[in-house]
């Protein structure tokens, strides 16, 4: 297997190692270390993904008991926050036999529940915590036992740029990784940690989940509207896929709160509102245009604009005062129907331009009950 390169999107990327191997391959060569009073400069791990890497072990040290070392982490062409950080592993000797896991400065402290991690725990993710037991433990003498603590040093200022604060995760990273490996601008990737992010919410806020598709659909929730901060869930272009794991978790309604080019698109059947996926909104706006009475000069001029804000004031111009209202039920039946009717959904729009434009019956009930 090449596991180094992969494409994605036309594009041959460099794939990376998870923070989870990175503590992995620093615990192994710590304890391998401790108990040979040798220091290396390079350890091999095993990752679930099958792949076996060769990691350089950095600032290696050893002392009476006690041996440390780091390992720098390598995201590839993932652009991950954690990109050049020092995973580090000190390893103590303890009585009894095996290893335990202990969390250091800048490795985070699980405070809510719905993760995969128990509350109180370090925030260290079942299958990093499976990695680091086995490679620490498969350099340790027959009847020894050792604490391997893992810390990164920069690892609470990285967190400030994560979701790990609303996760209820303090104090520092995340350990995490289930292959081993990162996958540069992974899809998975956000779609686990917004299924993670959802889950949690799950646990502190019982009332309707609020899902917004950006940071200025965040604003109009938060400042406009004043709902609560904890409820309120960004999922960019992933709204089928946000409202299945909706549904999972049993949530009995759903506000969704979108710019107008994004959620004119569920109107179309469409749940994954990428651009490259999906730029129908010319062909969406021209049928609207038509049903208001727009003829070939007003989908002509549709042809001719670029952008969803001057499309918005040609079909404000039609004369419908309800339109974006009627948009905002359209997109909610159309949501409603993708979930077979099991959930209630309302929708409000707006776009950069104007603002709110308008928001349907469900939403208004929805926005009653904050």
């Amino acid at each position: 297997m090449n596991w180094e390169n992969t494409v994605v999107e036309g594009r041959r990327l460099r794939r990376g190692r998870s923070t989870g191997s990175c503590a992995a391959a620093a615990a192994k060569a710590a304890a391998a270390m401790l108990f040979s009073g040798k220091k290396l400069d390079k350890v091999s791990v095993d990752t679930p993904a099958g792949v076996r890497l060769e990691v350089a072990v950095e600032n290696a040290r050893l002392s009476r008991g006690s041996a440390c070392c780091s390992v720098r982490k390598d995201a590839g062409d993932d652009p991950d926050i954690t990109d050049g950080a020092d995973i580090y592993a000190r390893v103590v000797r303890v009585p009894e036999p095996g290893v335990r896991i202990a969390a250091g400065c800048g490795v985070g402290v699980v405070t809510k529940p719905g993760l995969q991690v128990a509350v109180g725990r370090p925030a260290i993710n079942p299958v990093p915590e499976k990695m680091i037991l086995a490679e620490a433990g498969s350099v340790l003498p027959d009847g020894e036992g050792v604490e391997v603590e893992i810390s990164i040093p920069d690892g609470e200022r990285l967190a400030k740029k994560t979701l790990n604060a609303r996760l209820g995760i303090t104090g520092g990273l995340s350990i995490l990784g289930t292959s081993g490996l990162v996958e540069p601008m992974s899809e998975q990737s956000y779609k686990d940690t917004l299924a993670l992010e959802l889950k949690a919410v799950r646990h502190v806020c019982r009332g309707p989940a609020v899902l917004v598709t950006g940071n200025y659909g965040r604003e109009l929730a938060l400042e406009h509207f004043q709902l609560p901060e904890a409820g309120v869930v960004k999922i960019g272009n992933l709204v089928g896929f946000a409202l299945d794991r909706c549904l999972e978790l049993e949530y009995e309604k759903v506000l969704l709160i979108g710019h107008i080019g994004k959620l004119i698109k569920v109107t179309a059947g469409i749940f994954n509102t990428h651009s490259r996926l999906a730029d129908a909104r010319f062909e969406i706006f021209t049928a609207r245009a038509a049903l208001l009475g727009g003829g070939a000069e007003v989908a002509r001029q549709l042809r001719e604009m670029t952008t969803t804000e001057d499309m918005v004031e040609l079909l404000a111009g039609l004369g419908d005062e309800k339109l974006f209202d009627r948009l905002a039920n359209d997109v909610s039946s159309r949501a409603g129907d993708y979930l077979f009717g099991e959930m209630k959904i309302g929708t409000v729009l707006f776009n950069f331009r104007r603002g709110l434009l308008g928001q349907d019956e469900e939403a208004g009930r929805i926005l009653e009950e904050f």
